[in-house]
């Protein structure tokens, strides 16, 4: 009798999931600073990036969007990535820093952040950080 095979899942669901990492163990790492150690916002959700960002790279390009299609090499995914998280991330920041300057606590503002960056983050990677390249089609 044969074993089915599992299949994988689909790949905005590996995204998703990539990002859950992100999200969680910055959340994580945010509340520690910003409540335990009693730091600012900003040093704590800077500290919960740089974990959260370096595990989503990894979840994205090996897991989400791993290929053998890609087309760019590795430096230039590294350089797409730094690229528009760094746009990302100043968006980020901004809607964090407004939603706080209206009394809404930062807890909240991740959700509300990570909602946006969901969408966002989906098409730049999908379109242009992990681009594949188009396959050929042959008459038959």
């Amino acid at each position: 009798m044969k074993k089915p095979k599992l299949k994988s899942p689909p790949q905005f669901i590996k995204y998703w999931l990539g990002g859950a990492v992100y999200f969680w163990s910055g959340y994580g790492i945010f509340a520690i600073c910003y409540s335990f150690f009693g730091w600012d916002w900003l040093p704590s959700k800077i500290a919960a990036d740089a974990v959260g960002w370096t595990l989503n790279y990894l979840i994205q390009r090996y897991w989400a969007f791993a290929s053998d299609r890609l087309k760019l090499s590795e430096m230039q995914h590294v350089g797409r990535y730094l690229f528009i998280e760094t746009i990302g991330f100043g968006l980020d920041y901004l809607i964090i820093w407004g939603l706080k300057s209206i009394g809404v606590t930062p807890y909240i503002g991740f959700f509300i952040s990570s909602a946006f960056f969901t969408v966002w983050s989906w098409l730049w990677y999908k379109y242009w950080v992990f681009p594949e390249r188009k396959i050929a089609k042959t008459s038959n």
